[in-house]
């Protein structure tokens, strides 16, 4: 698995809603190399490239900025995902939490850095915080649409206690934050030094609604099955990547710092990467060239920045490795 893959029930759910939206379905799913059939159960695994591909093209289609984060803010997290059913069945925000973040990789695959969590709780004073430490890109739709899913799971099932208060987030206003009032109804700090959200206190001595437990062992032993099936498609090659992914706009990646992060030794990490036909140094030029173009089609990003994300120290030395992927210099790409 050398690309990362997520649940099919996020994009299906997606695609219903931009077409509910005036986005046509035929040109959303030419767009994203998706099919029906690819859509048919939500727990079947789909590139997440082709999923954000998916949303760039309904925003573009509709030239609504704000239709992604409006479909987060609109829809259940139960009807995409079995980790949402998790989430319902689970006794307390902190207790969900923690099943959010042992079983997020059926959701998609999102590598963090150093191994942490996905989500963790900090208390500041008197504030309690909530901090997405997915791997910052600079930009804002990933952030809001994580954040934004807290917010609307806890508006629909929890009106009687706000979830949350404040918010902070590393992007700058994005084109549609005239209706971050409206949508997040709280104040929002651009710009931050990171991604979180400040939650009511409440939320971490009240009991959710129980009577669950049953249900809850039968929603986890099915997710714990989806991720024993994920494993046995796991390579060396995808466990590097994904590692790399977190650390990558660092430039120089330490094949001993990684082979350590993945319980090997340098050596080992080698041999089996020779294993599989393939060197570090390989699987880095081929992550930069695909994460390249992946940002550079997007259009969410410039070339300098793509750079940066890229871990280059200056912008030409992108541009003549992107001349040596492509054949053409990256400004060049995207207009042809």
């Amino acid at each position: 698995m050398s690309e990362q893959t997520m649940a099919a029930g996020f994009a299906r759910a997606f695609l219903d809603y931009a077409v509910a939206e005036g986005a046509p379905r035929d040109d959303l799913l030419a767009a994203s190399g998706l099919t029906d059939d690819d859509l048919s159960d939500q727990d079947t695994r789909i590139p997440v490239a082709a999923y954000q591909t998916l949303i760039v093209t309904g925003i573009e289609t509709t030239g609504d900025t704000s239709l992604y984060l409006r479909h987060v803010l609109e829809t259940r997290l139960e009807t995409m995902s079995i980790v949402g059913q998790i989430v319902h069945a689970s006794t307390s925000f902190p207790h969900s939490l923690g099943q959010l973040n042992r079983y997020a990789r059926l959701m998609a695959d999102v590598p963090i850095p150093g191994g942490r969590d996905r989500f963790e709780i900090t208390r500041e004073g008197d504030a309690v915080w909530l901090l997405d430490n997915r791997p910052d890109d600079g930009t804002w739709m990933a952030t809001e649409a994580s954040l934004a899913r807290f917010i609307s799971e806890f508006r629909r099932s929890a009106p009687e206690h706000p979830f949350e208060q404040a918010m902070e987030v590393t992007y700058a206003p994005p084109p549609h934050a005239n209706r971050y009032p409206d949508l997040f109804r709280v104040p929002v700090t651009f710009r931050a030094t990171r991604n979180a959200l400040r939650i009511n206190p409440v939320w971490l001595d009240e009991a959710f609604d129980g009577g669950k437990e049953y249900v809850f062992g039968v929603f986890t032993r099915h997710a714990d099955g989806l991720l024993k099936e994920l494993a046995t498609h796991d390579t060396v090659r995808a466990s590097v990547e994904a590692r790399m992914l977190a650390d990558l706009h660092e430039g120089t990646l330490s094949m001993d710092h990684i082979a350590r992060d993945l319980g090997m030794s340098r050596q080992t990490l080698y041999r089996r990467l020779k294993d599989e036909g393939v060197t570090f140094a390989q699987i880095h030029d081929d992550l930069r060239r695909r994460m390249a173009m992946d940002y550079l089609s997007a259009r969410k990003v410039s070339v300098g920045e793509t750079a940066y994300l890229l871990g280059f120290s200056e912008a030409s030395a992108f541009v003549r490795a992107f001349r040596r992927w492509t054949g053409a210099s990256p400004t060049a790409w995207m207009n042809d």
